[in-house]
């Protein structure tokens, strides 16, 4: 059966909606992100923090708007964690090539690793119908506030008088490394029972 115009219409209004094209700016905004984080001038850590902190508020505002206008679509929601991720496997890889130690890597490929896993886990579950047992947890959304508060730090990385802006946030990145490890025992956790189906 052929949709009509007006299904057709609906449809685009759907995928297209304010929070959508919100997520699409996001992930049009990484590569500027890259482009500044190795511009060779003098501010290109705070044009980097910049962006990233834009992209992090877009992803507050797109998920608000969808709920308040009542314009979630599934497109949206599929959208929105791959932006996310985009956005911070790409931050972790070019804070890696800055700094490319061993106390670096290890978070960066424990967060990254982790995302891997969880985004295969999901899917899988959605394909045999249970995505409801490895909904976001509060653990998952503390990890979230952590990792970004930690990465806005190393991508700033400049001291502000006494206080050492890098070296926290390198502290920080490892205690969201930890609760990234723990969030995803608890969805494979939530989830194991389905393994032996």
């Amino acid at each position: 059966m052929v949709p009509d115009q007006s299904q057709l219409t609906v449809s685009l209004y759907k995928m297209f909606s304010i929070p959508t094209l919100l997520t699409l700016a996001r992930i049009a905004l990484i590569p500027v992100f890259v482009i500044c984080f190795y511009l060779p001038v003098s501010w290109s850590n705070e044009a980097t923090l910049a962006i990233f902190l834009i992209a992090a508020f877009t992803d507050w505002l797109d998920g608000f708007l969808a709920r308040v206008l009542n314009q979630a679509s599934r497109f949206g929601a599929f959208l929105d964690p791959v932006a996310d991720k985009l956005m911070v496997a790409v931050a972790l890889v070019l804070l890696v090539q800055e700094n490319p130690t061993i106390w670096m890597a290890i978070p960066a490929a424990i967060i990254i690793g982790r995302e891997i896993a969880v985004s295969a886990l999901r899917e899988w579950m959605a394909e045999i119908g249970e995505s409801a047992n490895v909904a976001v947890s509060m653990v998952g959304k503390i990890k979230t506030t952590a990792q970004m508060v930690a990465i806005s730090m190393l991508l700033y990385h400049e001291p502000l008088k006494e206080f050492m802006v890098y070296e926290t946030g390198l502290v920080l990145m490892y205690v969201a490394a930890g609760l990234t490890f723990w969030s995803m025992v608890l969805y494979l956790k939530a989830a194991r029972h389905s393994f032996h189906k």
